[in-house]
């Protein structure tokens, strides 16, 4: 595909980024607080942002589960300069000294790269406490945006996570074990960036639908939303704190 095919691609990821920070409304969300089936202080979220983005990223979200009841913990790390596995002992050295050997029930919510590392830190870990786990446009077998752009000289000033978040089969994505654990995935769809060529079928701009699933999960969804959008969108959040509390989404509307 000529190259500025993909430069248009990622200026409208960006635009539509931009665009869904613009339009964040600072009032809070009634619709999430005083909740009947709030849980007090006695659950914990961990929350993980994706590539290329800091814990700020997730506030609003971390926002809307703590007027759900929930305890969040959002989870720092540096997805530009580190490698997978220097990733891995990062977020492992901060989910293992703020959350594990609590009595509270222990939930983990990731948006894109930010599942990918869930995952693979529970692959690694033996949570006793170990609640549920939502994925959010996380690219559970990668990405055919990173199949295209990651011999480009521009793109390799992503990184080497980056790098290794295509669709081959020896890349970060395929390497985690399949869920052992409740696991629900959201997934978004839009039109506003999709791009055949380059994702076919449906997408969120950058991952497709398709790979958002993984084998062993046990709810899927999919919302009207861009890739960054999720982690604004309010039904995302309302499915969020629905899979929290009952181990399922609302496929009707809550």
């Amino acid at each position: 595909m000529p190259e500025f095919h993909l430069l248009k691609l990622v200026f409208k990821a960006l635009l539509v980024m931009f665009t869904a920070l613009a339009a964040i409304s600072v009032e809070p969300d009634k619709v999430f607080a005083g909740s009947p089936e709030s849980t007090g202080n006695d659950e914990i979220v961990v929350v993980l942002h994706g590539l290329g983005r800091s814990t700020l990223s997730m506030w609003l979200l971390a926002t809307r589960l703590e007027d759900a009841g929930y305890r969040v913990e959002r989870v720092g790390y540096r997805s530009i300069q580190d490698t997978p596995e220097q990733i891995l002992a990062d977020i492992s050295e901060q989910i293992d000294t703020c959350c594990i050997g609590k009595s509270a029930k222990l939930h983990f919510v990731g948006h894109s790269l930010g599942g990918l590392m869930i995952r693979a830190y529970l692959a690694d870990h033996e949570v006793a406490n170990l609640g549920r786990v939502v994925l959010i446009g996380t690219p559970n077998s990668g990405t055919k945006i990173v199949d295209n752009l990651r011999h480009k000289w521009w793109f390799k000033v992503l990184g080497p996570m980056a790098q290794d978040l295509g669709t081959d089969e020896d890349g970060f994505p395929k390497s985690i074990g399949k869920p052992d654990y409740p696991l629900g995935v959201i997934a978004g769809k839009t039109t506003i960036l999709s791009n055949d060529k380059v994702l076919p079928g449906d997408d969120d701009g950058l991952v497709s639908v398709e790979s958002t699933r993984i084998d062993g999960m046990t709810d899927f969804v999919m919302v009207q939303a861009t890739h960054a959008g999720m982690r604004y969108d309010k039904d995302v959040a309302r499915h969020v704190v629905r899979f929290l509390k009952s181990g399922q989404f609302d496929k009707h509307g809550m």
